[in-house]
């Protein structure tokens, strides 16, 4: 575990038995909020490196996850009728969800806990992957190191042995390469990738929906589909322009295939480093009645006027527990994160 993950784990025990989040819950909630989703898959054998194993959860967990978040007093809507409730300021405290790319499991794992619970529920699809012309670097990634026994990048040569060891070399060029412009991300993984032999075109045939399936899932009564970008770009790394066709693009052709209005937007990564003040101008541009990043936090009233910089609440694998979930519910962890600040991005 790394000193990062040791923190949180000790800071969710902590928040857990002094019960500080039930009794600071009441400010600290807002009106509501939206998590976040990605992987939802059968559990694996524990290996001892999962770099990403922090974006997947077993269906087990989701259905559990519904029922504590009802049990904690919030009501599963659609996005849509978060967004009402928000500018109406009217309803009950609600909870929206949210799944981030468009992998296939949302369909094949997801989608029967969802349907059982009658929870309402929005896919945001980057249309490079549904058309497999997006590299999803971070699993290319994971998979060479998985493979290669060391890794060479620029002069240095890193150990990749045991499973400590890959996962000591994936954070460290994760989080180089996080700082380089995206060409040269790209191109430093996909010779990695090469160099392990690792097929990233059945990567993604394996893991991504088509077009005949996000065609189904847009038909379902509980879904909402929408925009993720084309390529998956840290859009705040690229010009306006560039940015925008990445936007209008996807929205353009989700809109094309499937029939219908794409109004909801995620920004690919979310953090503040990759989507800020212009893409969420970008977004109101264009058309999205509501665009999410990933940064921290729950809804509250002042959010009304902020519809496309929404925050979320990240469904984290690495601590499936109902105890866990009940902090992150009360709104008491972001608001230490946020500084006390109930808005995070303007």
């Amino acid at each position: 575990m790394t000193i990062k993950n040791a923190i949180i784990s000790a800071g969710f025990a902590g928040f857990h038995a002094s019960g500080l989040h039930r009794a600071a819950s009441a400010l600290m909630r807002g009106r509501g909020l939206i998590l976040t989703f990605h992987h939802v898959r059968p559990g694996r054998p524990a290996t001892g490196y999962a770099p990403n194993g922090a974006l997947e959860i077993t269906p087990q967990f989701l259905d559990l996850t519904l029922d504590v978040v009802r049990r904690e007093g919030f009501e599963l809507v659609s996005l849509g009728e978060a967004r009402r409730r928000l500018v109406e300021a009217q309803g009950a405290p609600f909870a929206a969800l949210t799944f981030d790319d468009g992998y296939r499991d949302t369909l094949t794992e997801a989608l029967p806990v969802l349907e059982r619970c009658r929870a309402p529920f929005t896919v945001y699809c980057a249309t490079g992957f549904i058309e497999r012309t997006a590299r999803l670097w971070w699993l290319e990634l994971e998979e060479a190191i998985h493979r290669l026994e060391t890794v060479d990048i620029g002069r240095a040569r890193i150990p990749a042995r045991t499973p400590a060891e890959k996962s000591a070399a994936f954070d460290r060029i994760y989080w180089l390469l996080r700082g380089r412009p995206e060409p040269e991300l790209l191109q430093t993984v996909g010779d990695l990738a090469l160099r392990a032999g690792v097929d990233c075109q059945a990567l993604s045939d394996g893991l991504f929906m088509g077009w005949s399936d996000v065609i189904r899932l847009s038909r379902h009564p509980l879904a909402t589909v929408g925009a993720h970008s084309v390529t998956h770009r840290r859009l705040a790394h690229w010009s306006a322009d560039q940015a925008r066709a990445e936007m209008a693009n996807s929205k353009a052709s989700l809109e094309a295939r499937l029939g219908i209005e794409v109004d909801a937007f995620a920004y690919p990564v979310g953090d503040p480093t990759s989507a800020g003040a212009r893409e969420f101008a970008l977004a109101r541009e264009l058309g999205f009645a509501t665009a999410v990043t990933t940064r921290p936090g729950m809804l509250f009233p002042e959010h009304a006027r902020r519809l496309t910089a929404l925050p979320r609440v990240s469904v984290n694998g690495r601590w499936q527990s109902a105890e866990a979930l009940q902090v992150l519910l009360s709104g008491a962890p972001f608001w230490l994160w946020n500084g006390g600040r109930r808005i995070a991005a303007a």
